[in-house]
C-alpha cells in the first residue's frame, strides 16, 4: 500500500472496478467532457512528514485572530464571554463527548438527566412552560418559530422586523418557501421595530410576529407594546432573545410570548470561528405538543426512584416525514450540557453580575466613544445613531472620511478585533458599525481600543 493510513490494496481497488465494470479509475470520469476537466497539478505541496505537517498546520492556524492574542470589540452573534474552565472539564468526560440521542433510558440517565437540566434552566430564564432539548442554533430555532406558528393558526403570513439577525431572516425565508408561509418585513426606526409599520403589515391571515430583543443593532425591542397588536390579530409573538441578558430584562413569558427562541453561545460555548453554537426553543403549555425537536421528561419508575426519558415524541424521524412537527432530527447535547454547566457554575446571582459587566461596560464604551471631539471644530468625531436601550452592543456612526473595513484593518494592526461593518448587512448602513463589550473586557482595553479609534481618525 502507498497509504499506510488508508485501507485500499492494489487487489481492492482492482476488484471494485471489476465490480462495476471500469477497467481504470480514469474510466469513472468518462462522462466528464474533457473541455471542463483540470488539466495540471493543484497547486499543492508534495507529501509532508508528520513534524513538517504539524508545523505547516501551526503556521496556517497561526493566521487567525484569536481572542488569546486580540481584544475582540465584534459580536453580531457570536461574543467572547468568559468560559469557566469547570465547562471544559465536565463536558470532557467520554459520556458526554461520544454520547448519542438518548433512546435507550436504562443506559442513558446521566445524558438524558443533563438535558432535563438544560430544558429546566431554559423555562426559567424564558418564564416560558415547555423548552427542548435544544435545536441547532438560533437561527435555525427561528426558522422553526415561523413553521410552527404557520402550522398552528393554519395561516400563512409571516411578519419579520428587519432588526432581527440578517442571517436569520435568510434562514427564515428559505425555510418558509418550502412550507408556502408569505414573509412580510417590517422597517426598523431609530434601531427598533417600527410599531406603525408592523400594525399596518398586520392581516386577519397573519400567523406570527418574529421580534429580536436586543435585536442585530443591539436595542432592546418593547415587546409589551408589540404584543397585544399580534394578539388581537389572533397571531403568536415570536421572540428571539439573548439569554445571557434575560438575567437583568424581565422573562419573554412575563411581556406574553408564545414562543420564545435564541442561542446559547454567550452561556459558556466557545465561538470557535463561528459554531457550532446550541439553540433554545420554548413555548406556551398550549404549544407544547408542537415543539421540534426532542423533550426530556421527569418521571420514576416501577420502585418509585426518579428517571428520565424521552418524552411527547411524535416528531420528526419517529413518525412520516409528512405529520411531523418537524425535521430536524438531531440536537445539539454536548453544547446545551456547556450551557447548563455554565449556568450551575454562575447561579442566579453570578448570571445578574455577569450580565450586569456587560451592560456597563458597554455603555462605558458608547459614552467614551461618543465624548470624543474634533480638536479644531469641537464637534463630535464619533456619533450614536441611535437612541434606545442596549444591552451589550450598540451601533456607532464613523466620520465620513473613515472607512469600516479599512477601519478594521488598521485596528488589527494595533491588536484589536473591530466591530461589525454593518454595510455588510445593508448597504444603506454604509460607515456604521456595530460594536460589543462583553466582560471580558477591562476598563484599560476599552480605553485603549477608544485611543486607536481616535488615531486612526487622524
Amino acid at each position: 500500500m502507498k497509504h499506510r493510513y488508508i485501507p485500499m490494496t492494489g487487489q481492492d481497488e482492482a476488484e471494485m472496478l471489476a465490480v462495476i465494470g471500469a477497467d481504470t479509475i480514469e474510466a469513472l470520469f468518462a462522462d466528464i467532457p474533457a473541455a471542463i476537466r483540470y488539466e495540471g497539478v493543484l497547486p499543492m505541496s508534495g507529501p509532508l512528514d508528520e513534524p513538517a505537517l504539524l508545523r505547516h498546520m501551526r503556521l496556517l492556524a497561526g493566521r487567525n485572530a484569536n481572542f488569546d492574542e486580540y481584544v475582540s470589540f465584534l459580536g453580531a452573534g457570536i461574543y467572547d464571554h468568559h468560559i469557566p474552565v469547570v465547562i471544559n472539564h465536565v463536558i470532557s468526560r467520554s459520556e458526554f463527548y461520544t454520547a448519542y440521542t438518548p433512546y435507550q433510558p436504562e443506559i442513558s440517565q446521566g445524558e438524558l438527566q443533563a438535558i432535563f437540566e438544560f430544558q429546566s434552566y431554559i423555562c426559567e430564564l424564558t418564564g416560558m412552560k415547555v423548552a427542548n432539548a435544544s435545536m441547532y442554533d438560533g437561527a435555525t430555532a427561528l426558522a422553526e418559530a415561523a413553521a410552527l406558528a404557520g402550522g398552528y393558526t393554519k395561516r400563512s403570513r409571516i411578519v419579520v422586523s428587519s432588526a432581527i439577525h440578517p442571517e436569520a431572516k435568510e434562514i427564515v425565508r428559505t425555510s418558509a418557501r418550502g412550507l408556502n408561509l408569505d414573509i412580510v418585513e417590517v422597517a426598523a426606526n431609530n434601531g427598533l421595530t417600527d410599531l406603525e409599520a408592523l400594525e399596518s403589515a398586520l392581516t386577519d391571515d397573519t400567523a406570527a410576529v418574529l421580534i429580536q430583543s436586543p435585536n442585530f443593532f443591539g436595542a432592546i425591542e418593547d415587546a409589551r407594546a408589540i404584543e397585544p397588536v399580534i394578539h388581537g390579530r389572533g397571531g403568536l409573538l415570536v421572540m428571539s432573545v439573548n439569554p445571557l441578558s434575560l438575567a437583568l430584562l424581565e422573562a419573554p413569558g412575563e411581556l406574553g410570548a408564545d414562543i420564545v427562541v435564541g442561542d446559547a453561545q454567550p452561556l459558556g460555548i466557545p465561538a470557535s470561528l463561528g459554531g457550532p453554537t446550541c439553540g433554545f426553543f420554548a413555548v406556551t403549555d398550549a404549544l407544547m405538543r408542537r415543539i421540534p425537536g426532542r423533550i426530556v421528561g421527569q418521571t420514576v419508575d416501577k420502585e418509585g426512584r426518579r428517571g428520565f426519558v424521552l418524552t411527547l415524541q411524535a416528531r420528526e424521524q419517529h413518525i412520516r416525514r409528512e405529520k411531523a412537527t418537524s425535521n430536524i432530527c438531531s440536537n445539539q447535547a454536548l453544547l446545551a450540557l456547556c450551557a447548563s454547566v455554565y449556568m450551575s457554575t454562575l447561579g442566579k446571582t453570578g448570571m445578574q453580575e455577569a450580565a450586569l459587566l456587560n451592560v456597563r461596560k458597554a455603555h462605558y464604551a458608547a459614552d467614551k466613544i461618543a465624548s470624543l471631539r474634533d480638536p479644531h471644530t469641537a464637534a463630535p468625531v464619533f456619533e450614536l445613531p441611535f437612541q434606545a436601550p442596549f444591552f451589550n452592543e450598540f451601533v456607532v456612526k464613523l466620520p465620513q472620511a473613515l472607512d469600516a473595513a479599512k477601519l478594521n484593518a488598521k485596528l488589527l494592526r494595533k491588536g484589536f478585533i473591530g466591530g461589525y461593518d454593518l454595510a455588510l448587512a445593508d448597504p444603506s448602513l454604509s460607515g456604521h458599525m456595530l460594536i460589543a463589550v462583553t466582560e471580558r473586557r477591562t476598563k484599560d482595553e476599552i480605553d485603549r481600543f477608544v485611543h486607536e479609534l481616535e488615531e486612526c481618525c487622524r
